[in-house]
Protein backbone atom coordinates (compact mmCIF):
# COMPACT_ATOMS: atom_id res chain seq x y z
CA UNK A 1 0.00 0.00 0.00
CA UNK A 2 1.26 3.42 -0.51
CA UNK A 3 0.37 6.13 2.04
CA UNK A 4 1.14 9.60 1.81
CA UNK A 5 1.20 11.29 5.09
CA UNK A 6 0.70 15.18 5.65
CA UNK A 7 2.93 16.59 8.65
CA UNK A 8 5.16 14.14 7.72
CA UNK A 9 8.09 15.60 10.05
CA UNK A 10 7.34 16.15 13.37
CA UNK A 11 8.54 13.37 16.10
CA UNK A 12 5.44 11.04 16.00
CA UNK A 13 4.68 11.14 12.18
CA UNK A 14 7.86 10.68 11.18
CA UNK A 15 7.72 7.67 13.49
CA UNK A 16 4.51 6.21 11.37
CA UNK A 17 6.74 6.78 8.65
CA UNK A 18 9.27 4.87 9.81
CA UNK A 19 7.36 1.71 11.07
CA UNK A 20 5.05 1.80 8.00
CA UNK A 21 8.51 1.46 6.16
CA UNK A 22 9.32 -1.15 7.98
CA UNK A 23 6.03 -2.96 7.37
CA UNK A 24 6.38 -2.84 4.03
CA UNK A 25 4.36 -0.13 2.50
CA UNK A 26 5.25 2.59 0.48
CA UNK A 27 5.97 5.80 2.07
CA UNK A 28 5.84 9.47 1.04
CA UNK A 29 4.85 12.65 3.11
CA UNK A 30 4.63 16.47 2.76
CA UNK A 31 5.11 19.23 5.43
CA UNK A 32 5.92 23.00 5.88
CA UNK A 33 8.91 23.09 6.86
CA UNK A 34 10.87 19.85 5.58
CA UNK A 35 14.35 20.27 7.43
CA UNK A 36 17.19 18.16 9.28
CA UNK A 37 17.13 15.86 11.48
CA UNK A 38 13.99 14.38 10.52
CA UNK A 39 14.26 15.17 6.87
CA UNK A 40 17.24 13.22 6.94
CA UNK A 41 16.03 10.06 8.87
CA UNK A 42 13.36 10.16 6.74
CA UNK A 43 15.27 10.30 3.13
CA UNK A 44 18.28 7.82 4.70
CA UNK A 45 15.18 5.22 4.74
CA UNK A 46 14.06 5.79 1.37
CA UNK A 47 10.82 7.72 1.88
CA UNK A 48 10.83 10.93 -0.88
CA UNK A 49 9.90 13.68 0.95
CA UNK A 50 7.69 17.42 0.05
CA UNK A 51 8.02 20.50 0.57
CA UNK A 52 4.83 22.39 1.31
CA UNK A 53 0.94 20.93 0.93
CA UNK A 54 0.46 21.83 -2.56
CA UNK A 55 -2.68 20.00 -4.05
CA UNK A 56 -0.99 18.82 -6.72
CA UNK A 57 0.27 16.32 -4.32
CA UNK A 58 -3.49 14.53 -4.96
CA UNK A 59 -2.15 12.82 -7.99
CA UNK A 60 1.25 11.22 -6.32
CA UNK A 61 -0.74 7.94 -6.55
CA UNK A 62 -1.69 7.29 -3.02
CA UNK A 63 -3.82 4.68 -1.71
CA UNK A 64 -4.73 6.46 1.62
CA UNK A 65 -3.39 9.74 3.38
CA UNK A 66 -2.44 10.24 6.66
CA UNK A 67 -3.51 12.81 8.98
CA UNK A 68 -0.85 14.19 11.58
CA UNK A 69 -2.46 16.90 13.67
CA UNK A 70 -0.62 20.19 12.64
CA UNK A 71 -2.75 20.04 9.52
CA UNK A 72 -6.16 21.82 10.00
CA UNK A 73 -9.05 23.04 7.53
CA UNK A 74 -7.92 25.36 4.91
CA UNK A 75 -4.81 23.41 4.21
CA UNK A 76 -4.72 23.28 0.15
CA UNK A 77 -4.32 19.91 -0.20
CA UNK A 78 -6.00 18.59 2.79
CA UNK A 79 -9.29 20.50 1.18
CA UNK A 80 -8.71 18.77 -1.79
CA UNK A 81 -8.51 15.40 -0.26
CA UNK A 82 -11.97 16.50 1.10
CA UNK A 83 -13.17 17.88 -1.86
CA UNK A 84 -12.61 14.51 -4.27
CA UNK A 85 -13.50 12.25 -1.25
CA UNK A 86 -10.17 10.41 -1.17
CA UNK A 87 -9.35 8.24 1.38
CA UNK A 88 -7.70 9.82 4.77
CA UNK A 89 -7.59 8.97 8.57
CA UNK A 90 -5.10 10.19 11.66
CA UNK A 91 -2.13 8.89 12.12
CA UNK A 92 -3.02 7.18 15.67
CA UNK A 93 -5.57 5.14 14.42
CA UNK A 94 -3.82 3.99 10.92
CA UNK A 95 -1.33 2.88 13.63
CA UNK A 96 -3.57 1.33 15.75
CA UNK A 97 -5.23 -0.55 13.02
CA UNK A 98 -2.20 -1.58 10.89
CA UNK A 99 0.06 -2.12 13.65
CA UNK A 100 -0.57 -2.03 17.33
CA UNK A 101 -3.73 -4.34 16.86
CA UNK A 102 -0.94 -7.07 17.05
CA UNK A 103 1.07 -6.09 19.38
CA UNK A 104 0.73 -6.25 23.53
CA UNK A 105 1.06 -2.35 23.45
CA UNK A 106 2.70 -0.81 26.81
CA UNK A 107 1.27 2.67 26.97
CA UNK A 108 3.10 5.47 29.13
CA UNK A 109 0.92 8.56 29.15
CA UNK A 110 1.07 11.38 31.49
CA UNK A 111 1.60 15.40 31.47
CA UNK A 112 5.69 14.53 32.26
CA UNK A 113 8.06 12.48 32.06
CA UNK A 114 6.38 10.24 28.93
CA UNK A 115 9.53 10.34 26.42
CA UNK A 116 11.79 9.46 29.26
CA UNK A 117 9.94 6.57 30.95
CA UNK A 118 9.06 5.53 27.27
CA UNK A 119 12.78 5.30 26.45
CA UNK A 120 13.83 3.29 29.52
CA UNK A 121 10.49 0.95 29.21
CA UNK A 122 11.65 0.00 25.57
CA UNK A 123 15.36 -0.05 26.64
CA UNK A 124 14.41 -2.17 29.21
CA UNK A 125 12.92 -5.11 27.27
CA UNK A 126 15.57 -4.57 25.02
CA UNK A 127 18.30 -5.42 27.42
CA UNK A 128 15.87 -8.26 28.40
CA UNK A 129 16.49 -9.47 24.70
CA UNK A 130 12.82 -9.13 23.86
CA UNK A 131 13.28 -6.52 20.90
CA UNK A 132 10.45 -4.67 21.37
CA UNK A 133 8.94 -2.14 18.76
CA UNK A 134 8.46 1.15 19.90
CA UNK A 135 7.68 4.64 19.14
CA UNK A 136 9.06 7.76 21.29
CA UNK A 137 8.30 11.67 21.41
CA UNK A 138 12.23 11.70 21.29
CA UNK A 139 15.71 9.54 20.54
CA UNK A 140 16.52 7.62 23.51
CA UNK A 141 20.20 7.31 22.75
CA UNK A 142 20.25 3.33 23.89
CA UNK A 143 18.78 3.21 20.44
CA UNK A 144 19.53 6.12 17.90
CA UNK A 145 16.11 6.09 16.47
CA UNK A 146 12.59 7.11 17.72
CA UNK A 147 10.52 4.40 15.90
CA UNK A 148 10.87 0.83 15.02
CA UNK A 149 8.36 -2.12 14.42
CA UNK A 150 10.54 -4.74 16.60
CA UNK A 151 10.31 -8.24 16.05
CA UNK A 152 8.14 -9.62 19.00
CA UNK A 153 4.79 -8.87 19.80
CA UNK A 154 5.93 -5.96 22.37
CA UNK A 155 5.31 -2.44 21.55
CA UNK A 156 6.06 0.41 23.50
CA UNK A 157 4.59 3.90 22.85
CA UNK A 158 4.44 7.23 24.14
CA UNK A 159 0.77 8.15 24.52
CA UNK A 160 -0.11 11.74 24.19
CA UNK A 161 -3.10 13.50 25.60
CA UNK A 162 -2.69 15.93 22.49
CA UNK A 163 -5.28 15.71 20.25
CA UNK A 164 -5.71 13.28 17.56
CA UNK A 165 -6.52 15.36 14.42
CA UNK A 166 -8.85 18.18 13.29
CA UNK A 167 -11.33 15.88 12.60
CA UNK A 168 -11.12 14.03 15.87
CA UNK A 169 -10.66 15.51 19.08
CA UNK A 170 -10.19 12.77 21.20
CA UNK A 171 -6.41 12.15 22.95
CA UNK A 172 -4.01 10.21 20.89
CA UNK A 173 -3.48 7.60 23.54
CA UNK A 174 -7.50 6.51 22.89
CA UNK A 175 -6.48 4.75 19.94
CA UNK A 176 -3.59 2.52 21.31
CA UNK A 177 -5.44 -0.20 23.48
CA UNK A 178 -2.72 -0.71 25.82
CA UNK A 179 -2.26 -3.78 27.74
CA UNK A 180 0.13 -2.35 30.00
CA UNK A 181 -0.64 0.96 30.87
CA UNK A 182 1.81 3.87 32.57
CA UNK A 183 -0.09 6.69 33.81
CA UNK A 184 2.71 9.08 35.47
CA UNK A 185 1.19 12.17 36.41
CA UNK A 186 -1.47 14.46 35.77
CA UNK A 187 -1.33 17.84 35.37
CA UNK A 188 -3.48 20.98 33.70
CA UNK A 189 -1.68 21.50 30.28
CA UNK A 190 -2.66 22.16 26.78
CA UNK A 191 -4.54 25.17 27.51
CA UNK A 192 -4.55 25.93 23.45
CA UNK A 193 -7.10 22.63 23.28
CA UNK A 194 -8.31 21.38 27.19
CA UNK A 195 -10.75 24.32 29.04
CA UNK A 196 -9.35 22.56 32.50
CA UNK A 197 -7.87 20.13 34.48
CA UNK A 198 -10.94 18.24 34.57
CA UNK A 199 -11.56 17.73 30.75
CA UNK A 200 -8.15 16.17 30.37
CA UNK A 201 -8.98 13.80 33.45
CA UNK A 202 -12.20 12.83 31.32
CA UNK A 203 -9.73 11.65 28.31
CA UNK A 204 -7.06 9.93 30.77
CA UNK A 205 -10.11 8.07 32.40
CA UNK A 206 -11.48 7.14 28.41
CA UNK A 207 -7.60 5.90 28.65
CA UNK A 208 -8.09 3.56 31.97
CA UNK A 209 -11.49 2.52 30.19
CA UNK A 210 -9.87 1.00 27.29
CA UNK A 211 -7.04 -1.42 29.41
CA UNK A 212 -8.22 -4.84 29.40
CA UNK A 213 -9.20 -6.99 33.03
CA UNK A 214 -5.98 -9.09 32.77
CA UNK A 215 -4.10 -6.51 32.20
CA UNK A 216 -2.25 -4.12 34.42
CA UNK A 217 -2.40 -0.06 35.60
CA UNK A 218 0.98 1.33 36.55
CA UNK A 219 0.38 4.51 38.35
CA UNK A 220 1.74 7.15 40.55
CA UNK A 221 0.28 6.51 43.83
CA UNK A 222 1.22 10.09 44.99
CA UNK A 223 -0.97 12.36 42.83
CA UNK A 224 -3.93 13.32 43.51
CA UNK A 225 -5.48 13.56 39.83
CA UNK A 226 -4.49 10.50 38.85
CA UNK A 227 -6.17 8.48 42.17
CA UNK A 228 -9.72 10.63 41.35
CA UNK A 229 -9.32 9.33 37.91
CA UNK A 230 -9.31 6.23 38.74
CA UNK A 231 -12.21 6.51 41.13
CA UNK A 232 -14.50 7.34 38.45
CA UNK A 233 -14.16 3.68 37.76
CA UNK A 234 -11.35 1.05 37.10
CA UNK A 235 -11.41 -2.47 35.62
CA UNK A 236 -7.73 -3.62 35.74
CA UNK A 237 -5.29 -4.43 38.43
CA UNK A 238 -3.52 -1.62 39.42
CA UNK A 239 0.38 -1.14 40.65
CA UNK A 240 1.28 2.34 42.62
CA UNK A 241 4.99 3.39 42.51
CA UNK A 242 5.80 5.73 44.99
CA UNK A 243 4.01 3.56 47.57
CA UNK A 244 3.54 -0.26 46.44
CA UNK A 245 7.43 0.67 44.51
CA UNK A 246 9.99 3.01 46.36
CA UNK A 247 13.55 4.40 45.91
CA UNK A 248 15.24 4.72 49.11
CA UNK A 249 19.11 5.24 49.95
CA UNK A 250 19.82 7.68 47.03
CA UNK A 251 23.24 9.25 46.61
CA UNK A 252 24.87 12.40 45.41
CA UNK A 253 24.58 10.47 41.71
CA UNK A 254 21.41 9.53 42.01
CA UNK A 255 22.09 5.82 42.48
CA UNK A 256 19.33 4.36 44.63
CA UNK A 257 17.92 1.10 46.01
CA UNK A 258 14.36 -0.07 44.58
CA UNK A 259 11.66 -1.56 47.34
CA UNK A 260 8.68 -3.60 46.04
CA UNK A 261 5.99 -3.74 49.35
CA UNK A 262 9.32 -2.66 51.47
CA UNK A 263 11.87 -5.90 50.11
CA UNK A 264 14.89 -4.46 48.42
CA UNK A 265 14.94 -5.59 44.96
CA UNK A 266 18.42 -3.95 43.86
CA UNK A 267 20.13 -1.14 43.36
CA UNK A 268 19.98 1.29 40.00
CA UNK A 269 23.59 2.47 39.45
CA UNK A 270 23.28 5.40 37.51
CA UNK A 271 24.08 8.98 36.90
CA UNK A 272 20.68 10.21 36.19
CA UNK A 273 19.51 13.30 38.23
CA UNK A 274 16.06 13.98 40.18
CA UNK A 275 13.38 12.70 41.71
CA UNK A 276 11.04 12.31 38.55
CA UNK A 277 13.55 10.18 37.29
CA UNK A 278 13.77 7.80 40.01
CA UNK A 279 9.83 7.54 39.57
CA UNK A 280 10.44 7.06 35.75
CA UNK A 281 12.27 4.04 36.99
CA UNK A 282 10.35 2.56 39.28
CA UNK A 283 7.01 2.80 36.47
CA UNK A 284 9.46 1.30 34.36
CA UNK A 285 10.28 -1.88 36.52
CA UNK A 286 6.81 -2.29 37.21
CA UNK A 287 5.79 -2.54 34.20
CA UNK A 288 8.45 -4.14 32.38
CA UNK A 289 7.49 -7.04 35.25
CA UNK A 290 4.33 -7.13 33.77
CA UNK A 291 5.44 -8.73 30.67
CA UNK A 292 7.80 -10.90 32.11
CA UNK A 293 11.22 -8.70 32.88
CA UNK A 294 12.27 -9.43 36.73
CA UNK A 295 12.71 -6.50 38.52
CA UNK A 296 16.44 -7.71 39.14
CA UNK A 297 17.13 -7.96 34.73
CA UNK A 298 15.12 -4.08 34.89
CA UNK A 299 17.19 -2.62 37.33
CA UNK A 300 20.34 -3.83 35.40
CA UNK A 301 19.07 -2.40 32.48
CA UNK A 302 18.34 0.76 33.95
CA UNK A 303 21.79 1.05 35.23
CA UNK A 304 22.92 1.08 31.12
CA UNK A 305 20.13 3.43 30.54
CA UNK A 306 21.20 6.62 28.72
CA UNK A 307 18.92 9.31 28.68
CA UNK A 308 16.80 10.87 26.10
CA UNK A 309 18.42 13.55 23.94
CA UNK A 310 17.62 16.99 25.27
CA UNK A 311 16.74 15.47 28.94
CA UNK A 312 19.41 17.40 30.76
CA UNK A 313 21.95 16.70 27.96
CA UNK A 314 25.42 18.44 28.46
CA UNK A 315 25.99 20.79 25.14
CA UNK A 316 29.39 21.60 26.48
CA UNK A 317 31.99 22.83 28.88
CA UNK A 318 33.69 26.28 28.67
CA UNK A 319 36.35 27.49 30.96
CA UNK A 320 34.71 25.65 33.83
CA UNK A 321 31.24 26.56 32.80
CA UNK A 322 28.86 23.90 31.96
CA UNK A 323 25.94 24.30 29.38
CA UNK A 324 22.96 22.02 29.44
CA UNK A 325 19.56 21.64 27.35
CA UNK A 326 16.93 20.54 28.97
CA UNK A 327 13.03 19.90 27.30
CA UNK A 328 11.46 21.57 30.29
CA UNK A 329 8.54 24.05 29.82
CA UNK A 330 6.42 23.83 32.58
CA UNK A 331 6.58 24.44 35.98
CA UNK A 332 6.61 21.48 37.39
CA UNK A 333 9.11 20.16 35.19
CA UNK A 334 11.25 23.21 35.38
CA UNK A 335 11.35 22.63 39.11
CA UNK A 336 12.51 19.01 39.43
CA UNK A 337 15.20 20.30 36.50
CA UNK A 338 15.97 22.49 38.68
CA UNK A 339 16.25 20.16 41.73
CA UNK A 340 17.71 17.49 40.20
CA UNK A 341 20.60 19.70 39.09
CA UNK A 342 21.25 21.73 42.26
CA UNK A 343 21.16 17.89 43.98
CA UNK A 344 24.29 17.18 41.74
CA UNK A 345 25.97 20.70 41.88
CA UNK A 346 25.79 21.38 45.74
CA UNK A 347 26.17 25.42 46.00
CA UNK A 348 27.36 25.99 42.70
CA UNK A 349 25.81 28.50 40.74
CA UNK A 350 22.82 27.43 38.63
CA UNK A 351 22.21 30.20 35.78
CA UNK A 352 18.02 28.64 34.61
CA UNK A 353 18.09 30.09 31.09
CA UNK A 354 13.83 29.64 30.73
CA UNK A 355 12.07 30.10 26.86
CA UNK A 356 8.10 29.70 27.57
CA UNK A 357 7.36 28.40 24.41
CA UNK A 358 4.59 25.81 24.46
CA UNK A 359 0.88 26.65 23.83
CA UNK A 360 0.37 26.73 27.74
CA UNK A 361 2.99 28.77 28.43
CA UNK A 362 2.65 31.23 25.33
CA UNK A 363 -1.14 31.81 26.98
CA UNK A 364 0.14 32.12 30.52
CA UNK A 365 -2.16 29.58 31.87
CA UNK A 366 -0.04 28.62 34.66
CA UNK A 367 2.88 31.54 34.65
CA UNK A 368 1.92 32.04 38.26
CA UNK A 369 3.81 28.91 39.44
CA UNK A 370 6.54 29.97 37.35
CA UNK A 371 8.33 31.59 40.26
CA UNK A 372 8.56 29.23 42.60
CA UNK A 373 9.61 26.58 39.68
CA UNK A 374 12.87 28.67 39.84
CA UNK A 375 13.25 29.02 43.47
CA UNK A 376 16.48 26.88 43.33
CA UNK A 377 18.05 28.58 40.83
CA UNK A 378 20.68 31.68 41.33
CA UNK A 379 19.58 33.73 38.33
CA UNK A 380 16.63 33.43 36.16
CA UNK A 381 17.22 34.36 32.21
CA UNK A 382 13.56 34.22 30.60
CA UNK A 383 13.21 34.78 26.43
CA UNK A 384 10.21 36.79 26.85
CA UNK A 385 9.56 37.58 23.14
CA UNK A 386 5.49 36.92 21.73
CA UNK A 387 4.24 36.24 25.27
CA UNK A 388 0.71 37.28 25.97
CA UNK A 389 1.54 38.10 29.66
CA UNK A 390 3.90 40.14 31.02
CA UNK A 391 6.85 37.77 31.83
CA UNK A 392 8.45 40.87 34.27
CA UNK A 393 5.71 40.85 36.23
CA UNK A 394 5.27 37.69 36.47
CA UNK A 395 9.05 36.53 37.53
CA UNK A 396 9.23 40.19 40.14
CA UNK A 397 8.70 38.48 42.97
CA UNK A 398 12.25 36.76 42.11
CA UNK A 399 13.56 40.40 42.51
CA UNK A 400 17.12 40.84 41.10
CA UNK A 401 17.28 36.93 40.56
CA UNK A 402 15.41 37.58 37.62
CA UNK A 403 15.50 38.98 34.16
CA UNK A 404 13.84 39.47 30.74
CA UNK A 405 14.64 39.82 27.40
CA UNK A 406 12.90 40.52 23.92
CA UNK A 407 16.16 40.32 22.27
CA UNK A 408 17.92 37.01 22.00
CA UNK A 409 21.38 38.21 21.16
CA UNK A 410 21.59 40.71 24.24
CA UNK A 411 20.18 37.68 26.05
CA UNK A 412 23.05 35.55 25.36
CA UNK A 413 25.47 38.79 25.84
CA UNK A 414 23.99 38.78 29.64
CA UNK A 415 24.21 35.10 30.22
CA UNK A 416 28.24 34.68 29.09
CA UNK A 417 28.98 38.60 31.17
CA UNK A 418 27.85 37.05 34.21
CA UNK A 419 28.80 33.30 33.97
CA UNK A 420 32.22 32.25 35.84
CA UNK A 421 33.84 29.22 36.14
CA UNK A 422 32.16 26.13 38.55
CA UNK A 423 28.52 27.68 36.96
CA UNK A 424 25.80 25.75 35.44
CA UNK A 425 23.73 27.14 32.60
CA UNK A 426 20.53 25.07 32.79
CA UNK A 427 19.00 25.97 28.86
CA UNK A 428 15.17 24.86 28.56
CA UNK A 429 12.75 24.93 26.18
CA UNK A 430 10.41 22.58 23.90
CA UNK A 431 12.13 23.90 21.10
CA UNK A 432 15.54 24.73 19.53
CA UNK A 433 15.73 28.07 20.86
CA UNK A 434 17.04 29.73 18.20
CA UNK A 435 20.13 27.89 18.49
CA UNK A 436 20.77 29.69 21.93
CA UNK A 437 23.37 26.62 22.76
CA UNK A 438 25.82 26.77 20.11
CA UNK A 439 25.78 30.65 20.25
CA UNK A 440 26.55 30.90 23.72
CA UNK A 441 28.94 28.37 23.65
CA UNK A 442 30.81 30.01 21.60
CA UNK A 443 30.17 33.37 22.92
CA UNK A 444 31.61 31.99 26.66
CA UNK A 445 34.63 30.81 24.65
CA UNK A 446 35.75 34.22 22.81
Amino acid sequence: MHIHILGICGTFMGGIAAIAQQSGHKVTGSDANVYPPMSTQLEAQGISLIEGFDPAQINIGADIFVIGNVVSRGNPLMEEILNRGLPYISGPQWLAENVLHEKWVLAVAGTHGKTTTSSMLAWVLEFAKMSPGFLIGGVPQNFGISARLGTTPFFVIEADEYDTAFFDKRSKFVHYHPRTAVLNNLEFDHADIFPDLAAIETQFHHLVRTVPGNGLIVSNGEDGNLDRVLKRGCWTPIERFGTDWQATEVDANGRFTVLHKNQPQGRVQWELLGAHNRMNALATIAAARNVGVSPAIAIEGLSKFQNVKRRMETRGVVNGITVYDDFAHHPTAIATTIEGLRAKVGKARILAVLEPRSNTMKLGAVKDALPGSLQEADLTYCYAANLGWDAAATLGSLGNKASTYENLETMINAISDEAKTGDHILIMSNGGFGGIHDKLLKRLAA
